[in-house]
């Protein structure tokens, strides 16, 4: 079997209680590893004052970890620049906040070539590389130029974007030309891959074939979308764990017995938390009846502090929470809580299984994993209601939840109480369709799809019209 080797933007080594509490895609790409044996690479999330070009290798089991530290310059430029001051807000739809500029670009371009100097005496001729996120979409590009002959794949977690906003970004068509040196790419719904193939017809650089290929230039590649997953039993029995179970008990106290609304997000722009506030204030006005008998919280763990953008964004949530409260507050009611902090995933599991009502209302998203972590987390025979923004990545095959516009802030109120006052034999029929939606395409079916598929391709050398209908 061929050896993987997981290339992402952050590495963290993950054993004991560790790996309990990470996140499901770490988890997912963890036993992907411990099946196959290989090398997981990337930055070591240190930016030391004299860093060096000199990797850090540590061995766990049968995985390899390889890390590279960072100058604060390297990574300021490169990270916190283009990657999340220029790809992030173009990838999701956010042309207002996005900033072009060519030393960032430049310094992005430089770091994976960096990754892929360091990583290329490692990497062997049989091995699966798999390249993880818009932080590396060159690197197939700068191992190409080394010399790896091994398989590449790529698979972006966020939104690919439709190709007039796409094309906005100066560098659009060598990032292009650069992200389709990979031997398979991966996208996260059909909409995506559709926005991808859009870009290739419109700018005359390459076509579709059959079998799911496109041809670029000399060069054939797969391209298909493959929605990520969790970990469906494991995320169910945490919900129903005594770290769960003490945690909800807490917060089912404080509540008095009045239904729970839950959002949880990193607090971020592309999340839409203002425009749900301003939906739940929407609520209580239009239905004084929810007056004393909901109450709203809203966890939104800090991200990215130090970018101004999301300065400001706190600052607005922080703005319209406490406006929400002043207006409808009462003695012995407070009807949202907003919380600037992140919890365990076991803790979040207890407060899922407890409310009423989930609020999943991204303004735009690759998939979003709480909206089946929520899923996951509810009892069969009292379930909880997801609302869902429709432009998650997840709202292509969770049509059990109930499927809104996050723009539309009387509608998310008017959808927040039909989940209300829902009955039981309809939340049961909507979460019974959910469980199966996401146990369908959970992590184990990402990860083995992928990795499926790129084991089955040819090497990058082959592109015959043999192996296009053997596909």
């Amino acid at each position: 079997m061929s050896r993987l080797v997981v290339i992402s933007n952050r590495v963290t080594p993950l054993s004991g209680a560790k790996a309990a509490a990470a996140g499901g895609l770490a988890v997912g790409l963890l036993a992907t590893l411990r099946e196959t044996g290989g090398i997981w690479f990337g930055w070591s999330g240190e930016t030391p004052e004299q860093a060096t070009t000199l990797p850090n290798v540590f061995r766990s089991g049968n995985i390899t970890y390889i890390t590279l530290d960072l100058s604060e310059q390297d990574f300021e430029l490169y990270y916190g620049g283009f990657a999340n001051r220029t790809l992030w807000p173009l990838f999701h739809y956010r042309l207002d906040l996005a900033t072009f500029d060519s030393d960032w670009y430049n310094t992005y371009r430089k770091v994976n070539r960096l990754f892929a100097e360091q990583l290329f005496p490692y990497v062997r001729d049989d091995d699966l590389i798999w390249v993880h996120d818009y932080h590396l979409i060159p690197m197939a590009e700068e191992l190409r130029k080394l010399g790896v002959k091994a398989r590449i794949g790529f698979f972006l977690h966020v939104p690919f974007p439709a190709w007039e906003v796409y094309v906005t970004l100066p560098w659009h068509d060598q990032l292009m030309r650069a992200l389709c040196t990979h031997d398979l790419l991966g996208f996260q719904t059909k909409n995506d891959l559709r926005n991808f193939h859009d870009y290739l017809y419109r700018e005359t650089i390459g076509y579709a074939l059959d079998g799911g290929m496109v041809q670029v230039g000399d060069h054939r590649i797969k391209a298909h979308h493959y929605p990520i997953g969790i970990d469906v039993d494991d995320f169910g029995e945490m919900a129903t764990s005594i770290e769960a179970k003490r945690s909800s008990e807490r917060l089912s106290r404080s509540l008095l017995g009045r239904n729970l609304i839950i959002g949880v997000d990193r607090l971020d722009y592309t999340k839409g938390i203002v425009e749900r506030l301003q939906a739940y204030e929407t609520l209580l006005q239009d239905y004084p009846n929810q007056r004393g008998q909901v109450t709203f919280v809203q966890i939104s763990q800090p991200s990215r502090q130090d970018v101004p953008e999301y300065l400001e964004l706190r600052h607005q949530v922080e703005a319209t929470s406490g406006r929400i409260n002043g207006r409808f507050n009462e003695y012995d009611w407070m009807p949202l809580r907003y919380i600037n902090r992140g919890f365990t995933r076991r803790t979040l599991s207890g407060f899922f299984r407890l409310s009423r009502v989930g609020l999943v209302t991204p303004l735009r998203d690759g998939m979003n994993l709480v909206a089946r972590e929520y899923v996951a987390a509810q009892s069969p025979d009292d379930p909880g209601v997801l609302i869902l923004s429709r432009f998650a990545g997840a709202a292509d095959d969770m049509d059990g939840a109930v499927i809104v516009n996050p723009y539309d802030v009387e509608a998310v109120a008017e959808a927040m109480y039909r989940s209300l006052i829902m009955p039981l034999d309809e939340r049961q029929d909507r979460w019974r369709r959910l469980d199966g939606q996401i146990r369908k395409h959970d992590i184990v079916s990402w990860r083995k799809g992928f990795i499926n598929d790129l084991r089955g391709l040819s090497t990058n050398e082959t592109t015959n019209d043999d192996q296009l209908s053997a596909e």
